[in-house]
């Protein structure tokens, strides 16, 4: 680590990728419209371990390892500044250490709060505004965040990974501070979720009491919102027919006939291997859904790609 530049009564905000991109699409959104400049790398090598190598014409390229870097923004005012920490990835083991040294870190730079996102997943329905939850270190922290900033309690459950770990070693080591996790629908949870990004940013800029201009991620949240809101209408239509038509007693005596492929052998392939990928990550769905009706063929494939949305218990 370089030497610790002097700050004035910082705070820190860590974010690791996770459901919904929530936590890292509201760190990075904060980095750049505070135009915060580089701080440190954070990188305890020996905690993470090569996963694969990329391989461009051909030709093997050297392997890359999850990169951690801290950011710093300087309060003009001279009132609070902020330091960022943006994970690429949480290490795979040693949780605990990784936390343990960043909060060292942390402390050398005067750090006086911890704060992490996180992400919520409920039965919301996409185009409603995201609620945000909070837990605290302390009963003070907690009571700003709820009675001052209209925040839900997370009366009880975990904060996993290092959401969670941080902010318990944080207490360890004598730091406060706490956790807002954005809420979005647990139905699109392998999908970005600006609105949960946007609502998690709202409250943590009132708390910071800092101006940050909102306006793009409000226009990203809002058409993702309308476009999943669709997207579920749409699929809550069809689930409802399939129902019916389960129901339907005379139908089951004379089954529809089965209409005959309107597919060529490599569209077929093509449609079988999204549905391998929408099985995997929902957000491939809307991948799928353009190519059957591109094709004129979702009436063949509607069931099989209504099953993708069931709930899983």
């Amino acid at each position: 680590m370089p030497d610790e530049p002097k700050l004035h009564h910082p705070w820190l905000i860590a974010v690791w990728p996770g459901m919904g991109h929530v936590a890292v699409s509201a760190g990075y959104y904060l980095m750049a419209k505070l135009e915060m400049n580089g701080l440190a790398e954070f990188s305890p090598r020996e905690l993470f371990d090569m996963e694969h190598v990329e391989v461009k014409a051909g030709i093997i390229k050297s392997g890359r390892l999850p990169r951690s870097r801290l950011f710093v923004w300087n309060d003009p005012q001279g009132e609070r500044d902020l330091v960022l920490f943006i994970g690429e990835a949480q290490p795979p083991v040693g949780r605990y250490l990784f936390c343990h040294r960043l909060i060292e870190y942390a402390r050398q730079l005067g750090v006086e709060r911890v704060y992490t996102f996180a992400a919520m997943a409920t039965q919301m329905h996409p185009e409603r505004e995201s609620r945000v939850f909070a837990a605290a270190t302390d009963e003070a922290i907690l009571a700003e965040l709820h009675n001052n900033l209209g925040t839900e309690v997370l009366e009880s459950g975990q904060i996993g990974g290092l959401n969670g770990v941080l902010l318990g070693v944080a207490v360890e080591m004598g730091l406060r501070g706490g956790c807002l996790l954005g809420e979005m629908p647990h139905l699109f949870a392998q999908l970005p979720f600006p609105a949960a990004s946007l609502a998690v940013l709202r409250v943590f800029a009132k708390l910071a009491k800092i101006e940050v201009d909102l306006g793009e991620l409000g226009e990203q949240a809002a058409a993702m919102g309308q476009k999943l809101g669709e997207l579920l209408a749409e699929v809550e239509q069809k689930l409802e027919e399939r129902g019916l038509r389960e129901e339907d007693d005379e139908e089951e005596l004379f089954p529809r006939p089965v209409e005959e492929p309107r597919l060529s052998p490599a569209d077929e392939r093509r449609i079988e291997g999204l549905f391998d990928k929408a099985r995997e990550d929902r957000s491939k769905a809307y991948e799928l859904k353009g190519e059957l009706d591109r094709l004129e063929v979702f009436d063949l494939y509607e069931d099989r790609f209504l099953d993708l949305f069931k709930k899983t218990e």
